[in-house]
């Protein structure tokens, strides 16, 4: 006997796929200003409306300042895709496919820059150094992987390193027993 509560799989319908919950969308990565930045916005909407409240005829657009910061960090992102990088920004938005791409750039302020082959830059939005990595597994393999080839540089350094002291290392311990039989 059955429970009435027994799960059963849904039927097949005409608009899913054969292997279930695949779309048959390519998959898109969104890289976002984080969700604390909103946290900022609502200090800065406390801060506007002590000075609103001081002279609300002369100062009332100021509330439109933690409008426009929380517009920003909303529509502000990268959409990594197969089919390339989609940049949105406050007012406008870009798409750069992948044979756009040379390769990125790491400033010391401010989001990470996409080299193109006709020699200009382009800033990623909302892709700072802590986000790279997410940018560059997404790309799936179409943007170099920086942080492997620093990895494998240093471990090559440092094997170079251990070779050289390796012939120095085994002459210490003979002279050390010499001048102990002394």
């Amino acid at each position: 006997m059955s429970s009435p509560h027994q799960s059963v799989p849904p039927a097949k319908s005409s608009h899913t796929s054969d292997s279930g919950s695949d779309t048959g969308r390519p998959e898109a990565k969104v890289i976002r200003i984080q969700p604390l930045a909103y946290l900022g916005v609502i200090v800065l909407a406390l801060c506007v409306f002590l000075f609103f409240v001081g002279w609300p005829a002369g100062l009332w657009w100021l509330l439109l300042l933690p409008v426009v910061v929380a517009a920003w960090v909303a529509r502000t992102r990268t959409v990594v895709s197969d089919a390339g990088l989609d940049l949105r920004t406050l007012v406008g938005s870009r798409h750069l496919d992948w044979e756009q791409i040379k390769g990125v750039s790491i400033p010391k302020r401010g989001f990470v820059r996409a080299h193109l082959t006709d020699d200009s830059q382009v800033k990623l939005p909302a892709v700072s150094y802590d986000r790279l990595r997410t940018l560059i597994t997404a790309s799936n393999g179409r943007l170099p992987d920086l942080f492997g080839a620093a990895a494998e540089a240093e471990a090559e350094r440092y094997a170079a390193e251990r070779a050289s002291e390796e012939p120095a290392g085994q002459d210490a311990p003979e002279t050390d027993r010499k001048s102990g039989e002394d």
